[in-house]
């Protein structure tokens, strides 16, 4: 807004010491800014909310112009095997900084420990603005806040006629104390295929064995898809795990009577099925009832079939959640129906914006979430500006 619109006086209210607390986090602390992907399509296909909206608002910006912004003001960023993309000196105070200096270089004034308690339309069209430290008067308010989970300015907005949409966990990990994985903390398996059963859709990448169950990117995946059914499940449900990732039945098992005529002295247990970790593939051997002597050449067929089960369509129960707060995304928030995403205003009242998590929009992992901030952030600060 400020770099649209010099004569633009600009407030920033935060409630907390410091701004950008998100961003210090995210990453690992190294900042995931965005993702390498420049096809407005694509790129709106791995938000499970807000795909539609978000497609068109991607023509306006997208990570190339992320990319660009932070170029021009000498921040380098670089992307990973996987698409996610980070400043090259790995360090997120990188990215504070550069938006801190922007803002300074702006003019923007931001007031720190000041949170918003309400916000009303007067009769002129302008809008006051109450907090902590007292009441402003301002032409426009573009709303920030991130989550709206126990935040006070969501009476405001629903004052306003608005509809917030149910609140609800995204990008979280399942807790499981399946006998299988214990005592596998540690082990990752790349390329898994992992669905939600009876019928939830099917989500892909690695996985993570933790001490309290499943993480990594296939189940952050699968969480943000499906994030309502699982809390209203009361996160007690049942996922299979496909090992092998897409590897159908047929061709496993044509694998296996391979492994029967060309390594048949071989046992079951030294020899595992790649990719698989040699830990993991011993467990599950071990489960199907396999002893440790079982050459493959004696491999009875049903003692076949159990491994089969395991590998392909192991069913393993899940019983709660665990998040890690620092980077904690919500699904739900304004009823996106409502705002005009070519400049982010709300349709109801004429001089309120929105913009990032505090909408009904969200996105999976790998800086997907922050893209989508930086755009609506962006649409909404131009707009506001002219």
């Amino acid at each position: 807004m400020a770099e649209s619109n010099p004569d633009a006086r600009v407030t920033i209210y935060e409630k907390g010491k410091t701004c950008l607390s998100k961003v210090k986090v995210s990453g690992g602390g190294r900042c995931n800014v965005t993702h390498h992907c420049f096809d407005p399509r694509q790129l709106a296909q791995n938000y499970p909310r807000g795909s539609r909206e978000l497609r068109g608002a991607f023509h306006r910006w997208q990570p190339e112009d992320t990319i660009q912004w932070f170029a021009d003001k000498g921040v380098q960023l670089k992307a990973e095997e996987d698409g996610r993309m980070f400043p090259v000196t790995d360090d997120s105070q990188t990215i504070i900084d550069c938006f801190m200096k922007s803002a300074r270089k702006g003019g923007v004034r931001i007031r720190y420990g000041c949170n918003i308690v309400s916000v009303d339309k007067e009769v002129d069209g302008s809008f006051k603005v109450e907090t902590g430290q007292g009441r402003d008067l301002v032409d426009a308010v573009c709303i920030t806040c991130g989550s709206l989970k126990a935040s006070p300015i969501s009476r405001s907005i629903e004052s306003f006629g608005h509809t917030i949409e149910p609140l609800a966990p995204s990008l979280f990990a399942f807790n499981s104390s399946d006998s299988r994985i214990h005592d596998l903390a540690g082990v990752s398996v790349q390329d898994v295929s992992v669905q939600v059963l009876p019928k939830g859709s099917s989500q892909s990448g690695s996985i993570l064995i933790t001490h309290r169950g499943f993480s990594g990117p296939a189940i952050l995946k699968l969480s943000a898809w499906e994030a309502r059914q699982l809390q209203e499940r009361g996160y007690a449900f049942e996922i299979s795990i496909n090992w092998l990732g897409d590897v159908t039945e047929q061709t496993l098992k044509e694998l296996l009577s391979r492994r029967r005529k060309e390594g048949g002295k071989a046992c079951v247990k030294n020899r595992p099925v790649e990719p698989l970790p040699r830990r993991l593939w011993e467990r599950l051997v071990e489960v199907a009832g396999i002893g440790p002597e079982v050459r493959w050449a004696q491999l009875p067929k049903d003692k076949e079939s159990a491994l089969v089960e395991e590998l392909i369509r192991g069913t393993y129960a899940v019983r709660g959640k665990t998040t890690n707060k620092d980077e904690f995304v919500t699904c739900g928030g304004v009823r996106l129906k409502e705002v005009d995403f070519r400049t982010m205003e709300s349709r109801l009242v004429p001089g309120l914006f929105f913009a990032g998590e505090c909408l009904d929009l969200d996105g999976i992992t790998g800086g997907f979430n922050f893209q989508a901030a930086w755009t609506t952030g962006r649409i909404a600060g131009v707009a506001i500006s002219e």
